[in-house]
């Protein structure tokens, strides 16, 4: 089911409102889809940065450091070597 779109009165300076039209007439888009082309991609990087965020606290550093660290008994297979 498509959610139902809300209306939101939204006030730029002249210059950014400007540019957004400038853009959204070059993508081909009317004002509102870029805008809410913008938003939706601004959430997503932010959701993103909250996921690596939680990993990274979740993450066990002392078992990393003990992982890179170990020694390996096996040369790298062709094609792996460090340069």
């Amino acid at each position: 089911m498509k959610e139902a779109p809300s209306t939101y009165p939204l006030r730029l300076p002249r210059s950014v409102k400007a540019e957004v039209e400038r853009r959204a007439k070059s993508d081909g888009t009317s004002v509102n889809q870029f805008v809410a082309t913008a938003v939706a991609e601004k959430l997503a990087v932010m959701t993103t940065a909250d996921f690596f965020a939680a990993r990274r606290d979740a993450a066990d550093f002392a078992a990393f450091d003990r992982i890179m660290n170990r020694q390996s008994g096996a040369a790298p297979i062709a094609g792996d070597e460090l340069v």
